[in-house]
Order: structure tokens, then C-alpha cells, then sequence
């Protein structure tokens, strides 16, 4: 395998995002189309040996925006008390999720509620916090974008949603997600002391290219705040998460939105954790609630060995990127 990535022409181009909190942001964004290195020794084998907790939280979001920055500090700082070290919130988390709030509650970040709401409770509760996501706009577009912060409170990445929720199921749920946002460009990855991340969000998840990519970049552990719908969560939310776990062998994990009765939209719930065996670590149902897990890194390391399928790739039959 060492032989293979020798002899395998890579490239890649990094760009350094600097937002408001520029200062100290690594995150790696990594245009798909573009993926050439020179690389000579694998980011898939590298051991890890650090243990530590992940907390999903699954947030009640309404249409009240200090509201639900209250409810979101209340289950961050509840998270960390219990020791979470890295903390998740869910996909559009400070307003319902539909198009008139994306263009009601939109935030530019260079003067941001929600952004400095996430610096600071990372920085107050020293962890690493992936903020879901909420609407931003820049320019005249908006997105769906995804901040992470450090224990230091500095900005480690800003995720656009690659892959729009544009879809129609007969008598069940149409939703165009393009009507209002636009698309992302580039994958985002992060490092800690623990491991590296990869940040997706929601829709992201149907995509195994991209988690391919992300683990080819070294993530052993990668994050989807998303909401699933009721259609669509029940038939396919815990097949992805374990598909994408097995695929790549690392960890997965979720954040969903609460259910909340009455809304134009229903979340599906259901955050979860997965292992690099396929095994659902925790879970829980639709209503608020946080779901913990404690991460061995090593384990990782210790499903690749035991089924070598990066060793054994034919890339002389096919390559993905």
C-alpha cells in the first residue's frame, strides 16, 4: 500500500478560510475535482492512541431565535459537564427549518449572533464544538454553513453544504432546497489531539465519494448535523450512517433537531453514533435529547487491520477520485 500511494499522482488545492475569527482557522477545503498531492506515505494508517466523549445534541428548535440560542447553550454546557470533549448541534439549529426563515434568520458573519454564540461557549466550556449549522448569507447568496470552534474559541472551519436537499417523493415530501441556498464548494476537514474530522451536512450523507475523499484526507471520525424528514428518516437515516461508518471504517455521528409538533417541516430525530464495525454505539428517538458515546480512536486502526480493504483496493480497475 505504501508502494501504491508512492506511486499514486495526488493533488489537492488548500485554501485558508478566514471569517470573522480568522485568526489560528485551519480548515482544509479540498475541491473534489481537484484532489492531486504528491503524497508519500498514507494518511489512512497513521495510529491513534487518544481516548474522549462525543456529544450529539439533539436540539428542540422554534421559531424564536434567543430561544433556541438558550435551549442550544443549556445542552452545550450540559454536554461538557458530563465531559463531552467534542459537542455537535444539529443542522439549522437557531430557526425552523424552511425557506421564509432561511431568508428571515440569515446571518452575515462578519457580525454574528450565532457565531459569537459558538465561540464563546467553546472557549467558556473548553471543547471542540461543531456548530450544526445556520443560514448565512454572503453577498447575495445564501447558504447552509456549519462553524467549528475550538477549546481556545478559535474558528477550525466553515462547511457550505455541498449537496442540496432538492427532492420530490410522490404524495410524500417535495423540497428544493436551491430555491433559496446555493451549494458549497468545498470539503472541510479539521485536526484535533484526538483525530481528525470530517463535516458534512445533512443531504451531504448520500454521497460515499465524499466520505471517501475525507478519509483519504485522514478523518477517523466524521460529523452530519442534519434533519432528516419522516419519509425519508425511518427507510434511510441509520442505513447511511453505517453505511458511510463501514465504508470508510471510522466513526459516525449525527445531530439532528428535536421534533417539534406542528411544524411546516417534521426532523425525523434519531441522532446517532457510530462505530467503524457498523455498530450503533447510542441512539435515541425524536424528542430533545443529548446521546453520548466514549471514542476509542484505536479502534479504528484496529478495524482496518483486521479487514485491510484500503490495502486491497484495484485501483487499476477503478478510482473514485
Amino acid at each position: 500500500y505504501q508502494r501504491r500511494v508512492r506511486g499514486m499522482k495526488l493533488s489537492f488545492n488548500i485554501g485558508w478560510s478566514f471569517g470573522r475569527c480568522g485568526k489560528g482557522i485551519n480548515s482544509f477545503k479540498i475541491s473534489a475535482r481537484q484532489f492531486k498531492s504528491e503524497s508519500k506515505q498514507s494518511h489512512i494508517n497513521q495510529p491513534s492512541s487518544k481516548m474522549f466523549k462525543f456529544a450529539s445534541c439533539q436540539l428542540l428548535v422554534g421559531a424564536d431565535k434567543q430561544e433556541n440560542l438558550k435551549r442550544a447553550q443549556k445542552l452545550v454546557r450540559e454536554a461538557a459537564s458530563n465531559g463531552a470533549k467534542v459537542v455537535a448541534l444539529p443542522e439549522i439549529w437557531n430557526c425552523p427549518y424552511s425557506h421564509s426563515s432561511f431568508l428571515e434568520h440569515w446571518e452575515d458573519f462578519n457580525d454574528s449572533i450565532s457565531l459569537k454564540f459558538l465561540q464563546q461557549e467553546a472557549s467558556d466550556n473548553k471543547i471542540y464544538l461543531i456548530g450544526g449549522s445556520i443560514p448565512e448569507r454572503e453577498g447575495d447568496k445564501y447558504y447552509n454553513t456549519c462553524l467549528v470552534f475550538g477549546p481556545d474559541g478559535k474558528q477550525l472551519a466553515k462547511h457550505r453544504k455541498i449537496h442540496l436537499f432538492d427532492i420530490n417523493v410522490p404524495g410524500k415530501i417535495t423540497f428544493k432546497e436551491s430555491d433559496t441556498l446555493s451549494a458549497g464548494n468545498s470539503i472541510t476537514v479539521f485536526d484535533t489531539e484526538f483525530c481528525k474530522f470530517g463535516v458534512a451536512i445533512c443531504y451531504d450523507i448520500r454521497f460515499p465519494e465524499l466520505a471517501l475523499q475525507m478519509a483519504a484526507q485522514g478523518c477517523k471520525f466524521l460529523v452530519y448535523p442534519g434533519a432528516f424528514n419522516l419519509t425519508t428518516g425511518p427507510a434511510h437515516w441509520e442505513l447511511l450512517q453505517r453505511a458511510r461508518a463501514l465504508d470508510n471504517q471510522l466513526y459516525v455521528a449525527t445531530a439532528s433537531p428535536a421534533r417539534l409538533p406542528g411544524a411546516s417541516y417534521q426532523a425525523y430525530g434519531h441522532s446517532s453514533i457510530i462505530s467503524p464495525w457498523g455498530e450503533v454505539l447510542a441512539t435515541t428517538e425524536h424528542d430533545e435529547a443529548i446521546v453520548y458515546a466514549d471514542i476509542d480512536i484505536k479502534r479504528v486502526d484496529e478495524v482496518r487491520a483486521s479487514i485491510p480493504i484500503y490495502q486491497q483496493k484495484r485501483k487499476d480497475l477503478y478510482h473514485v477520485y
